[in-house]
C-alpha cells in the first residue's frame, strides 16, 4: 500500500480541528493509504527528516500550522526545486480550511514576484478545501506526476570535506543565508561587499557553498579580502550549482538538512539576506532551535529586510508570518546596508557577554 505522512498535532478533545483530522484519516485509510504519524506525535529533527522523506510516497499538511509543520513543507518545497531524487512524483497536499497555511502562501508568492522562487508553490504544495479534495489531489498527482523543474547542471562533481584551521585573530563566523539564484547586479554588489566587509573585521564567512548568485558573491567577497570562508553543500545540488573557489574549509553532507546543521554549528551569528525559500527555510530552522533551547538558540540572528526602489522590503512577508510564533529579540531586523554589519558586530559582543556570566 502507498504510504502517506501526515503531518500536524491535534492539542486535545477541544481542538477544532480535531473532526476534520478524525474525517482525513477515515477518508485516507478507506482509500487504500498506509498513514505515519496519523496521532501528530512524531518529532522531525534535520537528522532524520530525510529518512521520513525516503520512507513516504506523499505528503499531507492538516489545518492548524506550527512553525515546524511550515519548515516541513518548506523544506519538501526546496527538495522539489533542488531534484531531489527522494522526492521525485512525491505529491505534498497542504488542508488549509482554517486559512493556516495563507502566511506561507503569501511569503512564497512575494519571492516568486521577485525573482528568487522561479516556481509557482501552488504546484507543488497543493492546497486543498477538504478532506475529500485532499483524495483528488493525491490520486490525481501519483497519476500525473509533480511538475519537473526545469534546471540545468553545471557539470562540477562533489569534493571530499577538507579542513583549515581558523586563523589567529580570529572573531568569530558569521553564516550568511542568501540565495544563489538573485542576479539583479545590486544585490549582488552588496553581498560580495559584505563578505568583504566580515574579512576586514576578522570574521569568518559560513555559507551554502554554492557559486551563483549572492551565495557566490559573499564567498568572493571574503575570499578576495583574505578572510577565512567555510561552506557545506550536498552533492545533487553541487552538480547544479557548483563550489566557489577559495573555500578554507568545506564540508560535504548527504542532504541539504545535515548541510544546514553543519552551518549552524559552525557559526556565532546568523545573517538572513535576500534569498528564496532556501532561505525561507534556514531561518524557520533558527527559529525553531531557538524555542527547543537548542545549543544555537543564544546565537544572534539578523534579518536584512532590504527596501527596493518602490519602497517594498524583501522579508517583510517573511517577518509578518513569523509574527504570529516568534517573540520580540528572537531576531533583529535591519533596512539599512551600512548598519547591518555593525548590528551583527553589537549583537556577537552581547551575546557573548551573556554566555560569560
Amino acid at each position: 500500500m502507498p504510504k502517506v505522512r501526515l503531518a500536524g498535532t491535534v492539542s486535545g478533545e477541544r481542538d477544532p480541528n480535531r473532526e476534520i483530522r478524525a474525517r482525513l484519516l477515515y477518508s485516507l485509510f478507506s482509500r487504500g493509504w498506509d498513514i505515519y504519524n496519523s496521532n501528530g506525535d512524531q518529532r522531525i529533527t534535520l537528522s532524520n527528516i530525510e529518512r521520513k522523506i525516503v520512507e513516504s510516497d506523499a505528503f499531507v499538511f492538516t489545518p492548524g500550522a506550527t512553525l515546524e509543520d511550515l519548515f516541513k513543507a518548506v523544506s519538501i518545497f526546496v527538495g522539489y526545486q533542488t531534484l531531489d531524487r527522494h522526492l521525485c512524483s512525491k505529491p505534498t497536499v497542504l488542508l488549509n480550511t482554517d486559512r493556516s497555511w495563507d502566511g506561507l502562501f503569501s511569503l512564497l508568492t512575494h519571492l516568486n514576484g521577485l525573482g528568487t522562487v522561479l516556481q509557482r508553490h501552488e504546484d507543488y504544495l497543493l492546497p486543498a478545501t477538504s478532506p475529500e479534495h485532499v483524495l483528488e489531489l493525491l490520486e490525481s498527482s501519483r497519476l500525473l506526476g509533480t511538475p519537473v523543474v526545469d534546471r540545468v547542471k553545471s557539470g562540477a562533481h562533489a569534493v571530499d570535506s577538507y579542513e583549515t584551521p581558523l586563523p589567529p585573530g580570529h572573531q568569530g563566523n558569521v553564516c550568511v543565508f542568501c540565495s544563489a539564484s538573485i542576479k539583479t547586479p545590486a544585490y549582488l554588489t552588496e553581498g560580495y561587499e559584505f563578505g568583504r566587509r566580515l574579512a576586514g573585521a576578522g570574521l569568518g564567512c559560513v555559507s551554502g557553498a554554492g557559486n551563483s548568485g549572492i551565495m557566490g558573491e559573499v564567498v568572493r567577497g571574503s575570499v578576495d579580502a583574505g578572510g577565512w570562508t567555510g561552506g557545506s553543500n550536498v552533492p545533487h545540488i553541487i552538480e547544479l550549482e557548483g563550489l566557489p573557489e577559495g573555500l578554507s574549509s568545506f564540508w560535504l553532507r548527504p542532504d541539504i538538512y545535515t548541510r544546514m546543521e553543519i552551518m549552524i554549528e559552525r557559526s556565532d551569528a546568523f545573517v538572513i539576506f535576500p534569498g528564496g525559500s532556501g532561505t525561507a527555510q534556514e531561518m524557520l530552522a533558527l527559529m525553531i532551535f531557538k524555542h527547543q533551547r537548542h545549543a544555537s538558540a543564544g546565537k544572534p540572528v539578523v534579518v536584512y529586510n532590504r527596501i527596493d526602489e518602490d519602497g517594498i522590503g524583501f522579508w517583510t512577508p517573511l517577518i509578518k508570518l513569523l509574527e504570529t510564533w516568534c517573540y520580540d529579540g528572537e531576531f533583529t531586523v535591519v533596512e539599512d546596508f551600512e548598519k547591518l554589519l555593525p548590528t551583527v558586530e553589537r549583537l556577537m559582543e552581547s551575546s557573548r557577554a551573556t554566555a560569560a556570566v
